[in-house]
């Protein structure tokens, strides 16, 4: 039976769902892992993740379908990204199929968190790993435990889908070469601080540049960025620092095969921006959120598509990858994995 949660009103944030998926990591192998009741995570004071931040995680939604089926959005791809980001922070790989099927039973055991059909809500499912034997002197953890948890939640930005301002920090969020291209926990404490200094100076998030140069757009602290030339071609930024979004390469497919727009992914100066006719950031927990306003310390663009909705391009990858999602529109093979 459905969980009695207004559905309609969820915003993004933690509710405790029953049951989690445990896994360790000991002796050079991965233990069978299982679902437990215990949301409490129990280390030592002196755990690699507490020392030297080794932790990754990944995120992805479980929806409830126009027909009532509850599916997961493309988890293939979220396993292979937390195998990239494991290998990259000398972590061991949790087996992309068991991942999978982790993710697959969580979300079975807490089916009455799967927000209904309508409400705009879903289940987000939050896979993580970390050291958690002690390491005091800088080397990995010779132990790790993997988990996932799982969470009931509504719109990433409040007030849904109204056009955002964002600026152009003085931060950085990543390092040339580094870990900007995988999930790591560090790459999100790195932007936490400017984050918060966005939301206190009134923009809703920012627009990182590449940290060589800085005359390159890259990416949010949390979003890929998709632009909409004016003559309709969908362009995504290029970077061996920008994280692989499972949400930017599906509406990059959806351009080009649902839609029959030219897409690209290639370097984007920050001075084209003005060239283009709208912008939106993508991302799992976003799915697409428009772009009013992009703000570079005395330079303000004003896209076209303007601050009261989405552009038309927008709306219609919006409504067009929704709608796979929700099961409306057929989906690309292998795209939904059906969970009941």
């Amino acid at each position: 039976m459905k969980q009695n949660i207004d559905w309609a009103n969820l915003g993004f944030g933690y509710i405790k769902t029953p049951y989690r998926f445990v896994a360790n990591f000991k002796n050079g192998e991965w233990e069978k892992g299982s679902l437990i009741e215990d949301d409490t995570v129990k280390i030592s004071e002196c755990a690699g993740v507490l020392q030297y931040a080794q932790t990754c995680f990944e995120g992805l939604k479980a929806y409830t379908t126009e027909d009532n089926r509850i599916v997961c959005f493309r988890p293939n791809l979220n396993a292979q990204r937390m195998a990239d980001s494991c290998k990259r922070l000398e972590m061991p790989v949790f087996p992309e199929e068991e991942f999978i099927n982790a993710v697959v039973d969580t979300i079975k055991a807490n089916a009455d968190f799967v927000p209904p059909y309508g409400f705009g809500a879903t289940l987000y499912i939050r896979p993580y790993m970390f050291g958690s034997n002690p390491v005091i002197g800088v080397k990995p953890a010779e132990e790790y435990q993997f988990r996932i948890f799982t969470t009931p939640v509504g719109p990433y930005f409040k007030g849904g889908i109204k056009p955002l301002t964002i600026r152009v920090p003085d931060f950085d969020r990543a390092a040339p070469h580094g870990t900007g291209h995988i999930k790591a926990g560090l790459n999100y404490a790195m932007s936490l601080h400017a984050i918060v200094d966005a939301h206190n100076k009134g923009y809703d998030e920012n627009m990182y540049l590449d940290p060589a140069t800085r005359t390159k757009v890259e990416e949010t602290g949390g979003a890929n960025f998709i632009f909409i030339t004016k003559d309709n071609v969908v362009v995504t930024p290029k970077s061996s620092s920008i994280l692989p979004s499972v949400t930017r390469r599906s509406l990059l497919y959806v351009a080009k095969h649902y839609l029959g727009l030219e897409t690209q992914e290639r370097e984007v100066l920050f001075e084209e921006v003005k060239e283009f006719k709208e912008c939106a950031l993508c991302g799992t927990a976003a799915v697409l959120s428009p772009v009013g306003k992009i703000v570079n310390h005395d330079i303000q663009i004003l896209l076209p598509s303007g601050m009261e909705r989405m552009g038309e391009v927008t709306k219609q990858l919006y409504d067009t990858l929704l709608g796979i999602q929700l099961g409306k529109i057929n989906a690309p093979e292998g795209w939904l994995k059906e969970i009941i």
